[in-house]
Parts: C-alpha cells; sequence; structure tokens
C-alpha cells in the first residue's frame, strides 16, 4: 500500500468538509472565540485607520491591507472561519 491509512482518513476529512451536506457547518457554526476573536477585531480596525489616516502609500499594499480588514471584521463578526472547519479548529467555547 503506498499511502499509510492515517494519510487516506486524512484526505477523506478534507474532501468532506467540501461536501454539500456538511454546508451547514462549513458555512454557519461559531468555530471562533476568545484570544482568536479579539486578535481579528483589533487586526481588522488597525487596518482600517491605518486606511483612513492614508498610512499605506503603495496601491498594491493597500489592498492587500484592505482585505485583512474585510476578513478581520467579516470573522469577528460572524465567529466562523471556514479554514478552520477544513483544518478541525474551533477555538469558540462549547
Amino acid at each position: 500500500m503506498l499511502y499509510s491509512e492515517g494519510f487516506y482518513k486524512y484526505v477523506i476529512g478534507f474532501i468532506r468538509g467540501f461536501c454539500p451536506t456538511n454546508l451547514k457547518k462549513l458555512i454557519l457554526e461559531e468555530n471562533v472565540g476568545g484570544f482568536d476573536l479579539l486578535v481579528r477585531t483589533a487586526l481588522g480596525v488597525l487596518a482600517i485607520i491605518a486606511l483612513a489616516m492614508n498610512l499605506v502609500k503603495s496601491s498594491p499594499l493597500k489592498w492587500v491591507v484592505a482585505v485583512i480588514a474585510f476578513t478581520g471584521l467579516f470573522t469577528s463578526i460572524m465567529r466562523h472561519c471556514s479554514p478552520y472547519v477544513i483544518l478541525g479548529i474551533n477555538t469558540a467555547k462549547k
């Protein structure tokens, strides 16, 4: 056998993360909380302040900072991070 059993289970779990039957879990389940939530919010707010005060001079870099601001604030408001679902990470309290 070329691949080990653990690798096979990892690949199947990764594929199941994209399965339509797990769509509710992939999109709606809260999995961000605690310190992680605080860091996401702080980075989003700091990125917006940097853009508003024109601290970022380069145009491509402004887009990167804007994406950081959007994802930081969006994931903290929704309390959900899709890559966390795929990787099996959950920082929210049960």
